[in-house]
């Protein structure tokens, strides 16, 4: 949908510059190659449609309009700086894990300057209540920690964007007459401040496409509040030409029925169709690694004899820790550096023949560091809920054949039904 729209924009108005976003580089690049099948690259229309990331759009701006790139702090960075400044300042009362979430997805995410913001954000999201008194005593760390990073002339994600769109959002000459979104529904608060500053006062300026059982990245929180509103104004999409019936419906199955966003917009799930049919997927615990990888070697070489191609093939693992466990399974083979190998986070937005999706062992999915760290029931809630939908978009990328393994005695997901529906399992 997002293509086509793109496309369809370039050719309406042939002076028209149409960005076309979606969150990683991998992803960004697929789009490109699509769009080229769409309008040739000799075509004038590809010319004029932009192909990049979230990041890689406002690196590229920000560099054009402060004649420089962002030195950027990475998480390991900012994670050490709160939780250093936080023992010299000898805080109690809170742990670490939600100094550091209270930063992440409140402080930065809405770019939170003073302690007069703070008292009266609404911290969307977050069951751990702060009464005024508490964030008067936690203001003062988020406020060291801010002057840490500019002291060290770095910048965050978020303070990239918010730059910005304060800087663009007067500006009469927008870089681009259409902005055309991919996996909008894990845009952060000041990623969706950005392309709305940047966006023209004109028809078609700003469309998204997304998915609410792939976000995996944010947590929710009201885009009306930022000047977004989507309701009344969105359609969902019920006819499936990538995935057979069979992967789709019972990768479905980890879904709630209804999924619903914080301004109230419901997409119900219910009713959607495939166009077309294929082996019900497959999933095998083992007895150990050995076994798994054996099962993976023999369901690659039947995808093989029936004419599927290395390069139509993809194998997901949960974390980059693990993709040694998955390039075991394809040592030896023809071809085998053809086959995608990477973690789930790089699988959204791309599509293979044959999936497997590897190592969904119990510890792996949902991840145990992530359990660990979660700040408040709010952050555990959601860390549950964004690890079954990590692997719904992992199983998701396979258009004919699925096969999806662990060790014994594999994730919950492989067993437990979720709220609405039955497990994986089940299949």
């Amino acid at each position: 949908m997002a293509i086509h729209r793109a496309v369809r924009l370039a050719r309406a108005n042939p002076q028209a510059r149409v960005l076309l976003g979606s969150f990683s580089e991998p992803l960004s690049k697929a789009l490109a190659s699509k769009v080229a099948v769409l309008a040739p690259d000799t075509s004038e229309v590809t010319r004029r449609i932009t192909t990049a990331s979230f990041r890689g759009v406002a690196e590229e701006l920000f560099q054009l309009v402060f004649s420089g790139r962002p030195r950027v702090a990475s998480e390991k960075v900012i994670r050490d700086i709160v939780i250093e400044t936080a023992r010299e300042m000898n805080l109690s009362g809170f742990s670490d894990r939600f100094y550091v979430s209270e930063w992440s997805n409140v402080i930065d995410a809405w770019g939170v300057s003073s302690a007069d913001e703070y008292m009266d954000i609404a911290r969307m999201g977050r069951k751990s209540r702060l009464g005024p008194k508490q964030r008067e005593r936690l203001w003062p760390l988020f406020e060291a920690v801010r002057k840490k990073l500019t002291a060290s002339s770095y910048l965050t994600w978020a303070d990239v964007f918010t730059q910005l769109a304060s800087h663009l959002d007067e500006q009469g000459n927008k870089p681009f007459d259409h902005i055309v979104l991919d996996e909008a529904q894990d845009l952060g608060p000041a990623e969706l401040r950005f392309f709305a500053a940047i966006a023209p006062d004109t028809t078609n300026a700003l469309f998204f496409a997304g998915d609410l059982g792939q976000r995996i990245f944010q947590h929710p929180y009201s885009w009306k509040s930022l000047g977004v509103d989507v309701r009344g104004r969105s359609s969902t999409l019920k006819v499936c030409y990538r995935t057979s019936q069979q992967i789709r419906s019972a990768a479905d199955r980890l879904l709630p029925l209804r999924l619903r966003d914080v301004d109230g917009l419901e997409e119900e799930r219910s009713g959607t169709v495939s166009t077309f049919e294929g082996p019900m997927p497959e999933v095998g615990i083992y007895g150990d690694e050995h076994e798994e990888r054996d099962a993976v070697r023999a369901f690659l070489s039947a995808a093989f004899e029936d004419g599927i191609k290395a390069s139509e093939i993809g194998i997901f693992v949960r974390t980059p820790a693990l993709v040694n466990r998955a390039q075991s399974a394809v040592s030896g083979i023809s071809d085998s550096s053809d086959i995608t190998i990477a973690n789930m986070h790089l699988a959204k937005g791309l599509e293979f023949r044959a999936v497997a999706v590897m190592a969904c062992d119990e510890g792996i999915l949902p991840l145990d560091d992530r359990v660990a760290d979660a700040a408040d029931e709010a952050e555990l809630d959601d860390v549950y809920e964004t690890e079954r939908r990590l692997l719904y978009v992992a199983c998701t990328r396979a258009r004919d054949r699925l096969l999806v393994t662990a060790v014994e005695p594999g994730s919950e997901y492989l067993h437990c039904p979720s709220s609405e529906h039955l497990a994986l399992m089940a299949a």
